[in-house]
């Protein structure tokens, strides 16, 4: 019973962080991102300037919080060691994109997909989210390198991976400045894959086209 009321807790906490964000991002995209206050945030959402400051420890969180990070860990987590490491990395890039675009069972892909697009041009159009979209940059790659594991003491044992996290995410965020480019006409995956095989080659991921 413990167990089922630290779900349906995290469950709750979840769908409040799900719901902040949500009339965060449409506030920031319709008034401006300078122009709109915590306060307001708060209001549209119908909770306390507290409880999103709970969530959201700052203004910038509330557009940069994501799971991406966590679901590239586990995907990367979990594939083969055997297989090479910037395919190993590549991929989970795109089916972790694949996911957060979906959404999953009984949710709206086209609504997540403008969800991701709306938090998306906030970051590249207002110069704070930019500088901490930077911050965002470097975690994903100290998550990349936790899942891989090794040794992370030994900086000559994980500068290759450092290396391959860098260059696969380098390819990342021209695919994600190009789909903002595009409204998300082409499938953010897709177009992963495509950078990652310019960058990398045909045979990167060896699961998508490169279209």
């Amino acid at each position: 019973m413990p167990d089922q009321h630290s779900t349906l807790r995290a469950q709750r906490r979840a769908d409040t962080q799900r719901t902040i964000q949500a009339h965060a991002v449409r506030l920031f995209t319709e008034r401006g991102y300078d122009a709109t206050t915590v306060t307001d945030v708060a209001e549209a959402a119908g909770v306390s300037p507290m409880t999103v400051y709970r969530h959201f420890p700052t203004k910038e969180d509330l557009v940069l919080a994501d799971r991406n990070g966590r679901l590239v860990a586990e995907r990367i987590a979990a594939s083969s060691a055997a297989q090479p490491l910037v395919r190993r990395i590549g991929t989970a890039l795109i089916d972790s994109a694949a996911t957060l675009t979906d959404g999953g069972p009984g949710s709206d892909p086209t609504a997540n997909e403008r969800f991701l697009l709306a938090r998306l041009r906030l970051m590249i159009s207002t110069p704070a989210l930019r500088a901490r979209h930077l911050d965002n940059h470097y975690a994903l790659q100290q998550a990349i390198v936790d899942a891989v594991g090794g040794d992370t003491t030994d900086p000559d044992a994980v500068f290759p991976t450092r290396a391959a996290a860098g260059a696969c995410l380098a390819a990342l965020h021209t695919a994600l400045v190009r789909w903002a480019e595009d409204d998300g006409r082409t499938a953010l995956p897709d177009l992963i894959a495509k950078a990652l095989a310019a960058a990398f080659g045909d045979d990167i991921t060896g699961t998508r086209p490169n279209t």
